[in-house]
Order: C-alpha cells, then structure tokens, then sequence
C-alpha cells in the first residue's frame, strides 16, 4: 500500500501506512527497512513523523549528523504544528544523540527543554525517560549527587506507569552511583530490588550483569 501510495502520489496514504509499518519496524530494530520507506514518504513533501523515525533509524545505526540534522527537521515542523508530544520526544532524542558524541551540555540542553513539555501534556513515561537520561549526563560529568537526585526522581513514575524494565535498569544505574560514591551498602539495596525484577520480566542478560 505503501509503494503504491508513493507511486500515486498520495501523501497522506503514504504518510499514515508509513509511520504505522515504521513505528513497528522500530520496534524489532529494523533500521534499513525504516529508512527506505521514511525516505519514501519524503519524496512526497516534509514530514514530521517520517523525519523523526528516520533521524532514529540513522542514529541507531551509527550516523549521528544525519539524525540530528532529521530531528532538527522534525522539530520545526513539529512546532509549527503545536505537536507538543512530538516536539518533546524529538527534543529528547537530539540530546541523545548529542550525548553519544560526548557534548553533555547540548544533551543537557535538550532533555532540560524535553521535560517541561512532557510534564504539560501528561506524558508520563517520557517524562521519566528524559529525568534518567539527565541522570546519566550528569553522571557521566562526575556529579553523582545531582545523578541520582534524577534518577529518584524518576523512580516513582516509571513505577506508576508500571514500566518495569526501566525501572530495574534505575535501580541499576542507582545502585551504579551509590557504588562509586562508596557507599556500598546503598548500592547493594538497590541491586537486590533490580533483580527480582528482572527475573521477572525475563531479562537474563541484564539479570546476569546485576549478579
């Protein structure tokens, strides 16, 4: 459908089959695949959605200017629209990619721009997810204190949300700092809470790596 859609010049067919398909293609890491078909809707005008998951398909696989220079697209087009959502994950994704070419302070930037929107339209998880990621740039800066001030405060809505994946990893990346402050105690507490958890949600690896 969508082939035939691009070949008509249809965009908003294009549009509506492609982000469905690459949402789930995303989701099994198939990042060729998105970027061929994102690319695809483009030929038929700008895109928010297309831009975004094709900026995530390109920083997946190691192409971080690419993917800013699709996120920023994004984020234009985004605003434009008054998509807070999109606007906010997209923020949250540059200071990702940001972060993985070692600029902490653009990362921090942009997760510090992410969070308020997320908090106004209600997007709980995002939420969570930009205050831990907040807490690893800090964390990687050596500010442990200011780390896991972030990462408590993501604690109790990743529990709220009953995303239980993020929250053993937390617990992980809690159990991390306290680790590096010294305070072995802490850090033990907190791998024991990580652990059933992921035995719970059948994480072998990461289980393994807690032992």
């Amino acid at each position: 459908m969508h082939r035939l859609a691009v070949a008509g010049r249809q965009p908003l067919i294009a549009r509506d089959t492609g982000v469905q398909v690459c949402w789930v293609w995303l989701s099994t890491s198939r990042f060729a695949a998105v970027e061929v078909m994102a690319t695809a809707t483009l030929t038929l005008g700008p895109d928010a959605n297309a831009l975004y998951q094709r900026g995530w398909a390109r920083s997946s696989t190691g192409r971080p200017r690419p993917a800013l220079e699709d996120y920023q697209q994004a984020l234009t087009l985004y605003q434009q629209a008054g998509d807070g959502a999109g606007e906010a994950a997209t923020l949250n994704n540059i200071g990702s990619v940001y972060n993985q070419l070692g600029d902490r302070q653009q990362a921090l930037d942009h997760y510090h721009q992410a969070l308020p929107i997320q908090q106004d339209v209600g997007n709980r998880a995002g939420e969570a997810a930009t205050l831990s990621n907040i807490g690893s740039v800090h964390d990687a800066l050596g500010d442990r204190r200011r780390a896991l001030d972030h990462y408590h405060q993501a604690l109790p809505i990743l529990r709220d949300v009953g995303d239980r994946a993020s929250e053993a990893t937390t617990l992980n990346n809690i159990g991390h700092v306290y680790n590096r402050l010294g305070d072995r105690q802490q850090a033990l507490d907190h791998y024991h809470q990580a652990l059933p958890i992921l035995r719970d949600v059948g994480d072998r690896a990461n289980e393994a790596t807690t032992l």
